[in-house]
């Protein structure tokens, strides 16, 4: 296949072809590291997609007449490049080959993410700068693939694209998709703390449901912080969740949580050790502090991303 590249055969060289977020997940699956199944629609698709379209010309107008420090220029040009892009269709070629792909993972959901070529080297981190759909279904794929290449153009992309002086670089991005976790708890780790810039310490945030409330600020995780030498747990704090995101069968729902279930602690102090182990495993392999996207379904943990921490 041209356009597509399952996980196993992508690695951490795979950057300027599955992105940043593709190339991780890829080299995570070669390690042996429990990751859900997937593939990536490379860069290539989406280039040409732009190419066979003419729309790289008229994106490239569109920018040309950006003011970055004009707020309403930037929110305009963002939502005319969008428009345009999902009013122009995908050529049927390439569409089978993601429907077909999709297929092959024999999952009825997926989650499927953008993955920027300039994204995770660690001076530029995309990160939270593209879109995430969780729990696609055939139905909405090729909907969801359109709207993570579009997504290259948000606002806030546009604006990071300026602030970091990539608005002359060719960007591309690559489609993440994967089979869905629907987790029953998912959180972040960082595997030096984040504030004191311990590498002594690894902090675990976790939250129930869905890792995207965590994500998006909606709800405030558990922390627990880990000693990386000998997994001792030196600190616990659990807040109460007001509010879990979870599948239901018209999509994902917010669903209340009473204090009593909201206030409980989300990972009991065996599965942090699991976790910490874990992810002090995908640091080594990768000889640099990370920050891990993670979660916990029918009884294991899946990591779902791995990206450089790019504040030390």
């Amino acid at each position: 296949m041209q356009y597509i590249k399952f996980l196993q055969h992508i690695t951490k060289n795979s950057v300027a072809e599955a992105g940043g977020k593709g190339s991780s997940l890829g080299e995570m699956t070669h390690a042996g590291l429990q990751v859900p199944p997937g593939f990536v629609v490379l860069a290539n698709a989406f280039d040409r997609f732009l190419m066979e379209t003419e729309l790289d010309a008229e994106i490239e107008a569109v920018l040309k007449k950006i003011k970055p420090k004009d707020v309403n220029s930037v929110d305009k040009s963002s939502a005319e490049i969008r428009e345009m892009m999902h009013e122009t269709k995908i050529p049927r070629d390439l569409q089978d080959e993601i429907k077909d792909s999709f297929k092959n993972l024999k999952t009825k959901f997926v989650a499927v993410r953008s993955s920027a070529t300039a994204e995770d080297s660690r001076v530029a981190s995309w990160a939270g700068e593209l879109e995430t759909y969780l729990n696609v279904t055939e139905k909405n794929l090729i909907t969801s693939v359109m709207k993570c290449w579009s997504s290259l153009f948000t606002p806030r992309a546009i604006f990071y694209r300026f602030e970091k002086k990539l608005h002359r670089k060719t960007v591309s991005v690559a489609v993440v998709v994967q089979e869905m976790v629907q987790s029953e708890i998912s959180g972040i780790a960082f595997t030096v703390h984040p504030v004191t810039k311990d590498y002594n310490q690894m902090v675990i945030e976790a939250g129930f449901g869905l890792g995207e409330a965590i994500v998006s600020g909606q709800v405030t995780p558990d922390t627990y912080i880990v000693h990386k030498d000998d997994f001792s747990v030196l600190d616990i704090s659990v807040s109460e969740q007001s509010m879990m995101i979870t599948r239901s069968a018209g999509g994902n729902v917010h669903k209340k949580l009473s204090p009593k279930a909201g206030g409980k602690q989300k990972l009991t102090g065996r599965q942090i050790v699991e976790l910490a182990k874990l992810c002090k495993k995908i640091e080594q392999h990768y000889h640099h502090p990370q920050d891990i996207e993670w979660a916990w379904a029918k009884g294991k943990f899946h990591i779902t991303q791995s990206r450089p921490i790019t504040t030390l």
